[in-house]
């Protein structure tokens, strides 16, 4: 301080003592003790540190509406340090110990005024050298209301990335994972399809006409076996490697992005993979459900001792269900290699929430699939669902209920007036309904109570949904048969199938290899055959579906058959919004219409072997008496007259849109 006074001139002495003199004064006007760290800005560049093994979320922004943020911190003896930061805007709200000594929690708030920038986090022990971590909080891209989720002007196409395509062969083996193996002739083994994989093939896919991609999980399954699902999370911040990097799948969502086409992460609330990081040192006592059972069998774990859920997801609306089946409902392990997430501990709850953010943000992504939606403590999934939907008001997050009870789907719904007062914020449940009552049509001789009324009256439930256009509807996915095997392998069956359900006011999503008649017939509901390999998605292989080398005349069809009509679909304002008016089943046909201004798109099943004559008069109410129109997948034009023959088994999609 003496050479500081020595080399200024009087002048210079006098203005720094006179601001000394204010800063003291300001001081003494402050209790002792009052000065934090964090409301200090030094106006210093930093020198960037990784001290601390773990922090996450690894990064936050700043501008949401929520200014809360909280970091979980993992490092060995963290909890008998003191944390002090300095940024300009974010203030330490309070520190949390865990049970574990090797975690920290840190409440921040973030002010509205806080600026984009790197800052370092300091952790201080007495007599020992400081742990630094450098922490960003980064500029938003866009704003909260530009992340448009999907609805149903929607056709998702989901795929089981291991299966779909190898596009970098570099990364099918990891040395440091567990599962270093790749078996293409071992269904549940990896067989090597990536992002990179998915990403090659975008042009097919919108090609195909569907405007979203859902892959299921790509976050680090890092599990001794079984891994190449992804529903074993083992790291919640991290892109499997052995699908490739962040980077990539930030990549794949810019290009989406670039063809109008949006990305749909799979995501798990409910439980993570044994071989989670965590699972080696939980932080809380109940972190995870029935943990003192878990830890007191550890040793000899190998999944026999797990309590197993009852899978009793009734218990969730049941009035009369007894608190022993709601709990063992909530907080059973989905499976053994599963464990349960407990949501009540508030900081696993936060935990939650803000990957889901994070990854919103990071990877701009256009909508959330919820796995096992019913699983978890219904009041977290209501505050999950609502924190993610106040913070992204369009955005979209459908999620898995696998009931065949439009009842139990209905109470999920955003909006649904349940009794008990539940609001669960959830915008889209997945029809699965509806899926079964398809099938069950089809497969079904025409009689009074069954066949083609089964959809009928399936369709008639959307009274009770409180908005049945955002409800998901498949034919199948990953986890059931496919659509082919279910109906019978008839293929007229499986057109009508497909037909129907884009048309229905609904988002529907279709599993990859539809579209070329994808099958399990050698081990009907076997998961490792319902993911089967998409054909030429591997080098050398005989059949590229993408180019269409080597298909058969009939999966051919099938593919310019669906291409055709999502690219229709794609662009039809009848079928994202109008009106929908059905006919009950006559003689084993069925007629749907869906309207909206000029434009009446008609949906005929028609059952019948033989040809048949369908009378229009009974349909006058639609309008369209001699009015031009159009079938959609062969172009041939016709005026709506008396009546038209049905010459052939089959579904007719029309339309009054000529052009």
């Amino acid at each position: 301080m003496r050479y500081y006074f020595k080399i200024y001139k009087n002048t210079k002495r006098s203005l720094f003592l006179g601001l000394l003199s204010v800063f003291a004064l300001n001081l003494s006007c402050k209790k002792a003790g009052d000065i934090k760290m964090d409301e200090v800005e030094e106006n210093v560049s930093i020198i960037e540190k990784q001290d601390v093994n773990r922090i996450e979320p690894l990064n936050w922004w700043v501008g949401f509406k929520n200014p809360k943020l909280q970091l979980l911190v993992h490092h060995p003896n963290i909890s008998g340090k003191t944390v002090q930061l300095s940024h300009q805007g974010v203030s330490i709200e309070k520190v949390h110990k865990a049970d574990s000594p090797n975690y920290l929690f840190i409440d921040l708030n973030i002010s509205e005024s806080t600026k984009a920038g790197k800052f370092n986090i300091i952790f201080k022990e007495e007599n020992k050298e400081d742990l630094v971590h450098t922490y960003e909080l980064k500029s938003r891209k866009k704003s909260s209301e530009e992340y448009i989720g999907f609805n149903s002007s929607d056709a998702i196409y989901l795929i089981t990335p291991d299966r779909f395509s190898n596009g970098n062969p570099e990364n099918d083996i990891v040395e440091i994972l567990h599962e270093k193996t790749i078996d293409r002739n071992d269904d549940y083994a990896r067989h090597g399809g990536d992002i990179q994989g998915i990403t090659n093939h975008l042009d097919y896919i919108e090609e195909l006409g569907f405007t979203a991609v859902w892959p299921s999980p790509l976050l680090t399954n890092d599990m001794v076996q079984g891994s190449y699902h992804g529903y074993a999370m083992t790291d919640f911040y991290e892109v499997d490697p052995r699908f490739g990097t962040l980077e990539e799948y930030k990549k794949l969502s810019a290009k989406l992005s670039e063809k109008g086409m949006k990305l749909i992460m799979d995501q798990v609330a409910n439980h993570c993979g044994l071989e989670h990081w965590w699972m080696k040192d939980l932080p809380f006592k109940n972190w995870i459900n029935h943990q003192k059972y878990y830890e007191d069998h550890i040793d000899n774990w190998d999944g026999g001792e797990s309590i197993i859920t009852n899978h009793r997801r009734t218990t969730n609306q049941d009035r009369y269900a007894s608190k022993i089946d709601k709990k063992n409902m909530n907080v059973g392990w989905f499976v053994a290699a599963m464990p349960d997430l407990n949501q009540r501990n508030a900081f696993m709850a936060k935990y939650t929430i803000q990957n889901s953010i994070w990854w919103i943000e990071t990877a701009n992504l256009g909508g959330i699939r919820q796995d096992t939606y019913p699983y978890p403590d219904k009041d977290f999934m209501s505050r999950w669902a609502g924190e993610i939907m106040n913070e992204y008001p369009n955005f979209s997050i459908v999620g898995e209920e696998w009931s065949y009870n439009p009842l139990l789907v209905g109470y999920w719904q955003d909006g649904a007036q349940n009794r008990d007062g539940y609001k669960s914020n959830l915008k889209s449940p997945m029809d699965f309904p509806m899926q079964n009552f398809i099938v069950e049509a089809l497969n079904e001789d025409e009689e009074w109570d069954k066949g083609l009324v089964k959809i009928y009256q399936g369709l008639a439930n959307d009274f009770y949904y409180a908005s049945p256009k955002d409800l998901m509807v498949f034919p199948d996915n990953h986890d059931m048969s496919r659509i082919l095997t279910q109906l019978k392998g008839d293929v007229v069956n499986t057109k009508m199938a497909l037909s129907y359900l884009l048309t229905l006011p609904r988002i529907p999503q279709i599993y990859y290899g539809t579209e070329i008649l994808m099958n399990d017939f050698d081990k009907p509901g076997d998961h490792g055959a319902i993911r089967s390999d998409f054909p030429g998605g591997w080098e050398g292989d005989d059949v590229n579906a993408f180019t269409g080398e080597g298909l058969n005349e009939i999966q051919m069809d099938m593919q310019g058959y669906l291409k055709k009509l999502l690219n229709y679909r794609k662009n039809s304002k009848a079928i994202h919004d109008g009106k929908t008016l059905h006919f009950a089943p006559e003689n084993g046909i069925y007629v749907l219409f869906r309207i909206l201004n000029d434009e009446t798109v008609i949906h005929i099943i028609n059952k019948n072997d033989k040809p048949v004559e369908l009378d229009l008069n009974r349909f006058e109410e639609v309008g369209l008496k001699g009015k031009s129109i159009k079938n959609i997948i062969t172009d041939y034009q016709f005026f709506w007259g008396d009546n038209i023959t049905l010459n052939e088994k089959g579904s007719l999609i029309l339309t009054t849109k000529l052009y």
